[in-house]
């Protein structure tokens, strides 16, 4: 087969950027039949040089979302002549109907469409969620099969758009290679772990609790600050919470929201450190010297955070909504994502008891090496070949 793959989010950042970059790399290596045609803009054109004769790159520098979008790219496409199209994102042309397969992560357009989710008016917000929901029911609808995050994204789109539970493919992500532990000995690279300075420079100075990622409001930081808020008037200030995560709209009104309430003496809040966007060379530090990853988000298609963080050797305390329980198992301990005082409890009990601690990092031991881009690859070549064969 000629199969196409929409590579124009390839990146080596988070989220769908590296997911598409991960299925690429690995697809390389394993497949010498096929041939590939990358799709790519031209920021990030130099992200990826095939080294596999089968792949190629071809520039389709179209912003995404746009009409450029519904219009261009399938011309672009169709010079091509591809056998099989792989659309790893909802954003599949409406009027494209040659075979496809579109990767769907999670459905948090649906769940949490709420206008303060957005810095642009409630019209122009209104407007754009409609036409993103009609896309991705068509894109759902058209696609010959779907790839899915986890078995929880596979139910909700059962129950959210009717799509029949056969036509969706399971395939789980995994952490960042470079974050992977030893499976033999669990073993971390530890090469920061003296560099305090690292620290200094966040304003880090106490032993502290992690989260890393976006302040949107499904991630629901509101009710971890106050939460830590409980924690911290029991336990006297001993720790602080570390925020990373790029400087936006929302993790600003989170910073003005904790500004507004000092502490009862009238002095700063220096208890929660908002370090903004951290390079991966220091980040690497800030994993490694966290007593604890909180993850307190409400919906998730899968849940990558806290697993990049367990192979950091960091214990777990996540929220017990969506698809957590099911990606993380008994390697965290959980807690109700809406009640603050149950997210302070299950926080400060994995802080401070060591059974639970050792509990935790074992079973991460032995959950992390479940999750592999290789197998991710495998298995969507072989849903790849199975479209081919049913055509």
């Amino acid at each position: 087969m000629k199969i196409g793959i929409d590579a124009r989010m390839l990146g080596a950042g988070f989220g769908i950027a590296r997911y598409v970059q991960q299925l690429v790399l690995h697809l390389e290596k394993i497949d010498s039949q096929n041939q590939y045609v990358l799709f790519l803009r031209k920021e990030n054109w130099n992200e990826f040089e095939p080294t596999n004769p089968n792949f190629k790159k071809v520039p389709a520098d179209i912003p995404w979302y746009g009409w450029a979008e519904q219009i261009s790219l399938p011309c672009i496409i169709k010079k091509e002549k591809v056998d099989l199209m792989h659309f790893p994102h909802w954003n599949v042309p409406l009027f494209y109907r040659a075979p496809y397969i579109v990767t769907i992560h999670d459905l948090t357009m649906f769940h949490f469409p709420r206008p303060e989710a957005t810095t642009r008016s409630k019209i122009v917000f209104w407007l754009k969620d409609a036409a993103h929901r009609l896309v991705i029911k068509n894109a759902v609808s058209v696609a010959k099969k779907i790839i899915v995050a986890s078995e929880f994204t596979r139910e909700d789109i059962h129950q959210t758009l009717g799509v029949t539970r056969e036509k969706m493919f399971v395939t789980y992500q995994a952490p960042f290679e470079k974050f992977s532990i030893s499976n033999s000995q669990f073993s971390i690279n530890f090469q920061f772990k003296n560099d305090q300075n690292i620290l200094k420079k966040y304003s880090i100075s106490k032993p502290y609790v992690l989260y890393v990622g976006a302040a949107y409001p499904h991630k629901n930081l509101e009710r971890l600050v106050e939460a830590w808020k409980i924690l911290m008037d029991k336990s006297g200030n001993t720790h602080q919470l570390v925020l990373v995560g790029k400087e936006n709209y929302f993790y600003n009104v989170l910073r003005e929201k904790i500004a507004s309430s000092p502490h009862p003496d009238g002095a700063p809040r220096n208890d929660i450190v908002f370090a903004g966007f951290v390079p991966d060379s220091e980040l690497t530090a800030i994993y490694n010297l966290a007593s604890l990853y909180a993850f307190p988000s409400l919906y998730e298609g899968f849940g990558l955070p806290p697993l990049e963080a367990m192979a950091h050797g960091i214990p777990i305390a996540s929220s017990d909504r969506s698809c957590l329980p099911e990606i993380l198992q008994n390697a965290a301990i959980y807690f109700n994502p809406v009640n603050p005082a149950d997210m302070a409890e299950k926080i400060w009990a994995a802080l401070t008891n060591q059974n639970l601690r050792e509990k935790l990092l074992n079973e991460a031991k032995n959950l992390l090496p479940k999750y592999s881009w290789s197998a991710l690859s495998a298995q969507t070549l072989r849903i790849y070949e199975s479209v081919d064969k049913s055509r």
